[in-house]
């Protein structure tokens, strides 16, 4: 490659989320619906004399378990390709968070490889990106999308919205393994039944913000919020706050979001829960993924 590459690493949300029973496999059946954020990290690849991957501020991860990187070294095996490359990653979007932020980054290193070393839309990519995630391949394309099976396969595309966003988290984050754990020891399904999404859908293909904002819907919030109790709080917090349409839990936490009536809304629910003492942002959906720039 002669020059660095900038790579947009979006967040993303769940509009909807119903996790199911166990499969034979060993996972829950999961239907979910994702919308892209604009909000999110920013990702830099450079030419190097080697390979690395560098998070600023820094996060508790070893190199090789970071998905990034992991992204990096299953390009490398798929392609064949030297990995001369430093990667820079400007962490915006926190851990724990439900938001896909180490998703984000492995798709934008996908994204940002793949334009490097001049690969189109070559089917592999897809492949690499499933192979470490399911919000991977979501979030190289981005906008809204339908998902089954194991929350990994899409079912198809939906019309992205064009609305304002208020996210909001506590401290404390969600381990995925352990709020589905605490969601079957709770009676899973059984106990908290996934809602179909059709009203959801419906509202995405009119456009309808507000009829998104009381279709939201996630079966995992009890969990969740028995393991962090604080997301109580939050959810309380953006639901309080005026031209707040709808609220929900993203993935299994900790953060939550706000569907909000302009961006003047969801700019006053950002003060309010940085006041209340949570991380929080306002931003807007997106109809994209993964954007790939010069430097």
């Amino acid at each position: 490659m002669d020059g660095s590459l900038r790579i947009a690493a979006p967040a993303k949300v769940n509009l909807h989320l119903s996790v199911g029973g166990v499969r034979t496999d060993g996972y829950h059946e999961v239907r979910t619906v994702l919308h892209a954020l604009d909000f999110g990290d920013s990702v830099t690849i450079a030419p190097s004399a080697g390979f690395s991957v560098l998070c600023e501020p820094p996060i508790d991860v070893a190199p090789e378990r970071n998905l990034a990187y992991r992204a990096a070294r299953a390009m490398e095996a798929r392609y064949g390709r030297e990995l001369a490359v430093a990667v820079r990653i400007d962490k915006r979007i926190p851990a724990g968070a439900g938001l896909g932020g180490a998703s984000a980054d492995a798709a934008a290193v996908i994204a940002g490889l793949a334009s490097a070393w001049d690969l189109g839309d070559d089917a592999g990519l897809e492949a690499v990106a499933r192979s470490l995630g399911a919000d991977v391949p979501f979030l190289i394309e981005g906008g809204a999308a339908l998902l089954g099976e194991r929350g990994d396969v899409p079912v198809r595309r939906l019309p992205p919205l064009d609305v304002a966003v208020v996210l909001a988290k506590p401290a404390d984050p969600v381990s995925t393994a352990a709020a589905y754990a605490a969601f079957d020891a709770a009676g899973g399904s059984r106990a908290f039944p996934p809602r179909d999404a059709d009203g959801l859908i419906e509202a995405l293909e009119g456009a309808d913000a507000g009829g998104v904002a009381s279709a939201l819907a996630n079966n995992l919030t009890d969990a969740a919020v028995g393991l962090v109790p604080a997301i109580a709080d939050a959810l309380a917090c953006l639901e309080g706050a005026p031209g707040v349409l709808g609220v929900a839990l993203t993935g299994s936490g900790s953060a939550v979001f706000g569907i909000c009536a302009d961006d003047a809304a969801a700019a006053r629910a950002r003060d309010l829960a940085r006041e209340r003492g949570f991380w929080s942002v306002a931003t807007r959906t997106s109809p994209h993924g993964c954007r790939v720039s010069g430097d």
